[in-house]
């Protein structure tokens, strides 16, 4: 939503079955996401309690205000699913994956390479994670392996930076 000037898409497709669809702002299904304690571990961090309806809307009204905010769905043979979340936000790219059957599948490789294709589209000059936990080497290895590069440590883990521009 709130690229300046820029109209978020409807659908960003990926392939036949993948897709992310522009948030609507109907998430009380993405609520047990939240409540996972490998989501939690791997995106909020140790020791994060789960969340309630209020803390996921507050998460979701602030995501939605920073940048593109899309589901992550996957057609299972009657229709797509939501599977996880993504935000396109040039300093920061939270993604989760909600299903525990959709991780460790390329899922995440395959979002991060629409959403690198969506902002040199947008002719931006970089895009930035703020944050990887330390213990977070999944997500550290796909971050690497689309091209990002680590730019300093933080007190958790490492920020990452992938220049477009290159």
């Amino acid at each position: 939503m709130p690229i300046a000037a820029i109209e978020q898409p409807e659908i960003l497709s990926i392939s036949p079955t993948l897709r992310l669809r522009k948030y609507d702002g109907v998430f009380d299904f993405a609520l047990p996401w939240y409540q996972d304690p490998v989501v939690l571990h791997m995106s909020e961090g140790e020791g994060t309690k789960p969340y309630s309806m209020e803390n996921l809307k507050r998460m979701y009204t602030y995501l939605d205000a920073h940048g593109e905010l899309y589901w992550i769905e996957e057609d299972q043979g009657n229709g797509f699913v939501p599977i996880g979340d993504v935000t396109l936000w040039q300093e920061d790219l939270p993604i989760a994956l909600g299903s525990p059957s959709a991780r460790g599948r390329g899922i995440e490789k395959s979002v991060l390479q629409a959403l690198i294709a969506r902002a040199r589209a947008l002719s931006w000059d970089h895009l930035a994670v703020q944050n990887i936990f330390s213990y977070n080497t999944a997500s550290q290895g796909l971050f690497l392996s689309c091209g990002f590069r680590e730019t300093k440590k933080t007190e958790t883990g490492a920020s990452y930076r992938l220049e477009l521009a290159e």
